[in-house]
């Protein structure tokens, strides 16, 4: 795997787990252009060729922040044309994120912020510490959510508390996201990481061509019809059927041992 990064850290744990973290804690891990590109670079072909990764983390380095958002510093003096641009690819970096057809765990660790909440709102589902908080206050500078907010946080927590959580740009904490669904877990800080490898290691030891298509039937299934969501079902397990790994799966319930599960 590439791992020549420059404001992300990519860190191989094995068996198919890489953990992707936001590495400029010096600045609560800001987004800048750098940040966005390199996510678009890791994230985008995985949407049809993820290998052998079969689970991601994504992260922030220290225990300040996931992302605290956009870079206003960087963004300080840009032309429209300037900030058009640069916009383009923080929305092709958020749907890499949103279309990488490997799991994606948020592990967010304290602030997540504008960008920061958008990018863990386009994750499969988010863990939270303690000590984490969210917002998205966009308003508040004079724009709105431009990385799937107005969109994935309704989904998450309901049309209307998303509009009010939108509309006034207010905070909120851990413990609030995981009553409104936003959030799967809340755990201790030091335990963050160690919970979504935990998570992780469970995904990565289901076969990946069933995980795969779960993600797709759920993701999609639920944008759609009961109708043709039960349609796209049906097709993503038409392509499970042919596989070794289904093979694998039951010869080994009968045979009373854990599956060992090759991708194919």
């Amino acid at each position: 795997m590439n791992t020549s990064y420059q404001v992300l850290s990519i860190v191989d744990h094995g068996d198919g787990i890489v953990a992707v973290s936001f590495n400029r804690p010096e600045v609560r891990n800001a987004i800048n252009t750098a940040t966005v590109v390199e996510l678009r670079r890791f994230f985008q072909p995985l949407a049809f060729t993820p290998g052998d990764l079969r689970a991601i983390i994504l992260t922030g380095a220290g225990d300040k922040a996931f992302s605290a958002g956009g870079d206003l510093k960087e963004r300080d003096g840009m032309s429209n044309d300037d900030w058009r641009a640069q916009h383009a690819i923080i929305e092709e970096s958020a749907s890499a994120v949103l279309n990488c057809s490997v799991p994606v765990i948020a592990a967010v660790n304290g602030a997540a912020f504008g960008g920061g909440c958008e990018l863990a709102l386009c994750c499969d589902f988010i863990l939270a510490s303690e000590n984490a908080v969210f917002a998205l206050p966009e308003v508040t500078r004079g724009i709105m959510p431009g990385g799937g907010g107005t969109q994935n946080l309704p989904r998450a927590v309901g049309l209307r508390r998303a509009k009010e959580l939108l509309m006034t740009g207010r905070r909120f904490t851990a413990r609030e996201a995981e009553t409104w669904g936003m959030v799967n877990a809340v755990v201790p800080p030091e335990a963050l990481m160690d919970h979504a490898m935990s998570v992780a290691r469970e995904i990565a030891a289901n076969a990946p061509i069933s995980v795969r298509q779960v993600k797709k039937a759920s993701h999609h299934g639920v944008q759609t019809n009961l109708t043709s969501g039960l349609l796209l079902e049906v097709q993503c397990y038409e392509r499970t059927i042919g596989t070794e790994d289904r093979l694998e799966g039951v010869r080994a319930f009968n045979e009373k041992r854990k599956p060992t599960f090759n991708g194919r």
